[in-house]
């Protein structure tokens, strides 16, 4: 998803190339850096990375996994499954690491997977060294693997082999330097612990220096040529811009509960049955009738809607069967109601149950005899409509009530979806956040600049009671309240409401800590006192003034390295080569020779 940098650069134009013994231990992304992107949310059974979600997994299940896949499948064909496996991981890292960081020195970038593949736990990982032209297709590399959790598991079950057992971990390094070099870069485990050596020792080369890579490709199922980064990396990424003129709007989910609401639509939709669609208010009800009819027959007729809370009772049934000229006064003209203008198409009913008795009865009546006839008419009007019905209560404890008719439920309860609310597809929020980021920046005219790691944090376990649209509101809002290419961060997200409670992260030692946000919160609090002070010591203090003199002390705290400067003022190289930039054309910033 887009995060808190610049505008990303479009991977067809991404060359890159470096080699590692040329590498600052200080350039972005470090490990602390990486670190921070790791946090748990134990209190919905959550833990992600950046927005990826993760599995804390028992070593030792992982092994019982493993040798029960081997003992059913046999070694070449597991190879293959586990090789596969960690291969989706790896190119799922990379993207991470090329949204995030776009503007990284290259050899960082590609130095940042081995930081992950530790702190992921599979092994701790030290490069050799490594090397790489992407222009000339060259890339050469050499690792040491210590610690391999699957080299441990396979001794335990196993005892010391002949060939190597660190397929995962292969696949993980395939996909992670495929992904970002472009092309296919094939990892070897030349020396593994399983074959009774210190540590495991990998290289890896392109396939076209390599030469016979054919079983290499056999565990990927893959052939020799790779797509770009940013298709290979992204399926099922949901799309740049919501979606205009007549074609309609783009449901956009991958959890279970999402996944299972969208086949029952699928199921239905060609099917001339009639649809009760119930879920929370702010959960995409219409949205999803939209989606059942351009997946119906009826797609090329009308779809109309009516939101039966927002009509009174006694104009309800003119809207719905329409009006004959000089039925009541003031019907000076005669108008079709909603029925006839949906006359082939869809109808759908929000709210249903904000329908009075009597509305109730004349819809009942209009489903059954698929007829209606207009206020003040006096003939009968054939109408072939199919009617989607939605509700955000329990429609069952309202018949049980007396509210609703009981027969008109079970005439409308043909085939029920229940749609998950937010909080129950938590997975979702980040492709739901980074499809609304891209719609406002389009409509607003806005650099993409994303959320900060903190503020995407919190909306990853904000119970949402507003569901998709309170998301939704929460990223227009914050898009307006920031600076143009600046990250939105809590602040412009709850401007009136409650700061929702902090998220669990990983501090410098790998323990679990809530500092970083009551640290935050504690300066925020502090922030009207000190401004104060710092106004009654200066007449002439500005914020922008202070801004300028921390850039430029931190540039030269750090000798004129922007990357150590950055975080000096936990911030991003990029976030902090635009504020130099910034305060150089102003004039209030000393002009400092800087290095990357």
């Amino acid at each position: 998803m887009t995060h808190p940098h610049d505008a990303q650069p479009d991977p067809a134009d991404y060359h890159p190339r470096g080699d590692s013994r040329q590498l600052s231990d200080s350039s972005s992304p470090t490990p602390a850096e990486l670190t921070d992107c790791l946090f748990f949310s134990p209190e919905d059974g959550r833990i992600w990375l950046n927005d990826q979600r993760m599995l804390l997994l028992h070593s030792s299940s992982f092994g019982a996994l493993r040798r029960e896949i081997i003992e059913r499948l046999g070694l070449e064909q597991a190879r293959g499954l586990f090789t596969r496996t960690g291969y989706g991981c790896g190119a799922r890292d990379a993207r991470l690491i090329r949204e995030r960081w776009p503007h990284a020195d290259a050899a960082a970038v590609f130095r940042a997977g081995t930081h992950l593949h530790t702190l992921e736990g599979m092994a701790k990982v030290q490069p050799l060294h490594f090397k790489f032209d992407a222009d000339s297709g060259f890339y050469e590399g050499e690792f040491l693997w210590h610690h391999s959790c699957e080299a441990d598991e396979h001794l335990a079950a196993y005892g010391i082999g002949q060939d190597p057992v660190c397929w995962t971990e292969i696949g993980y390094a395939i996909g992670f330097v495929s992904g970002l070099f472009g092309q296919m870069v094939i990892f070897r485990e030349v020396q593994c612990r399983g074959m009774g050596h210190d540590c495991c020792r990998v290289i890896g080369k392109t396939a076209e220096q390599w030469g016979d890579v054919g079983q290499d490709l056999g565990y990927l199922n893959a052939s020799q040529a790779v797509p770009r980064p940013d298709v290979a990396l992204q399926p099922g990424t949901p799309p740049a811009k919501a979606a205009t003129g007549s074609a309609p709007p783009t449901l956009i989910g991958a959890s279970a509960a999402f996944n299972a609401a969208s086949q029952a639509l699928q199921r239905v939709a060609l099917t001339p049955a009639t649809v009760l669609i119930s879920g929370e208010s702010g959960v995409g009800k219409e949205m999803f009738a939209r989606q059942l009819h351009q997946l119906s027959r009826r797609r090329d007729s009308p779809f109309v809607a009516l939101n039966c809370a927002a009509i009174p009772d006694n104009l309800i049934e003119a809207e719905l069967f329409g009006v004959e000229r000089g039925a009541y006064t003031g019907a000076t003209h005669s108008r079709p109601g909603r029925f006839e203008r949906a006359q082939g198409g869809t109808l759908f009913l929000d709210e249903i149950t904000c329908l009075s008795l009597p509305g109730q009865s004349k819809l009942l009546r209009a489903l059954q005899e698929r007829e209606i006839e207009r206020i003040g008419g006096v003939r009968e009007i054939k109408v072939d409509v199919r009617v989607v019905a939605a509700t955000n209560i329990d429609l069952r404890q309202a018949v049980a009530d007396g509210s609703f008719r009981e027969d008109l439920f079970y005439r409308l309860n043909v085939y029920p979806i229940a749609l998950p609310p937010l909080r129950e597809r938590r997975d979702d929020i980040p492709l739901l956040i980074d499809a609304f980021l891209k719609r406002f920046c389009q409509d607003y005219a806005r650099t993409p600049a994303g959320l900060t790691m903190r503020a995407l944090k919190v909306l990853l376990r904000y119970p949402f009671p507003g569901n998709v649209r309170e998301l939704q509101n929460l990223i227009e809002r914050g898009l307006i309240a920031s600076d143009d290419g600046q990250p939105i961060d809590l602040v412009h997200l709850f401007r009136n409401e409650p700061m929702p409670s902090d998220p669990y992260e990983v501090d410098g030692h790998g323990s679990l800590s809530t500092a970083a946000l009551r640290q935050a919160a504690s300066a925020a609090t502090a922030a009207p006192a000190l401004l104060e002070t710092l106004g009654q010591q200066d007449p002439g203090f500005s914020i922008e003034g202070l801004e300028a003199r921390l850039v430029t002390e931190a540039l030269q705290h750090s000798a004129g390295n922007l990357a150590a400067a950055a975080r000096l003022l936990g911030l991003s190289r990029a976030q902090f080569a635009y504020r130099l930039k910034k305060h150089q054309r102003r004039g209030q910033n000393p002009s400092v020779s800087s290095t990357a």
